[in-house]
């Protein structure tokens, strides 16, 4: 069991219906502040709000010409995109809710910060769209959540070979 003054760590999971707007957000937060004053140190993952995911893969088929390339006869149509741009633009959604929950809770007075999977590091695979993880440094996110701050951390989302951000594939 637990130690006498020891402070238990706890790991929240929020998905994008839970995230889907401010209001959504503001619930999480007030979810988060009842752990938090129950005496738990939080960690919470979030990931993009409803829908923001499918809107960012539709800029990147945009950007490259999907729809275009595939009319114009068909002879040019190429799925072979860069994977790692793809990356950095489709993990931005779980920034856009990490900070603005972060937001949230510090102005219901509590601390928080939010991560992204590069900052805590979270090392992936090379197998951008699908990396596993193969490394977590959590000292320094463990060290500041039993200081009393609120770890907001970007699902989905880690550092590969090269310094490249990777996406864990969804529902990662």
């Amino acid at each position: 069991g637990a130690q006498e003054g020891q402070v238990s760590l706890l790991v929240l999971k929020f998905g994008g219906t839970s995230v889907a707007d401010v209001e959504h957000i503001r619930n999480v937060a007030a979810h988060v502040k009842r752990e938090v004053e129950a005496g738990n140190a939080c960690a919470v993952v979030v990931s993009a709000m409803a829908g923001a995911t499918n809107q960012l893969v539709s800029l990147v088929e945009q950007a490259w010409g999907f729809k275009e390339r595939q009319l114009n006869g068909g002879r040019e149509f190429s799925a072979q995109y860069d994977c790692r741009e793809y990356d950095a633009v489709v993990s931005s959604g779980e920034q856009v809710t990490a900070g603005l929950l972060a937001l949230v809770l510090q102005a219901m007075g509590l601390k928080a910060r939010s991560w992204q999977g590069w900052q805590i590091p979270l090392q992936t695979d090379a197998a951008h769209r699908a990396a596993r993880i193969t490394g977590l440094a959590v000292e320094e996110l463990k060290a500041r959540m039993t200081d009393g701050e609120i770890a907001v951390v970007a699902g989905f989302q880690g550092i590969g070979p090269g310094n490249r951000i990777a996406t864990l594939g969804r529902g990662g």
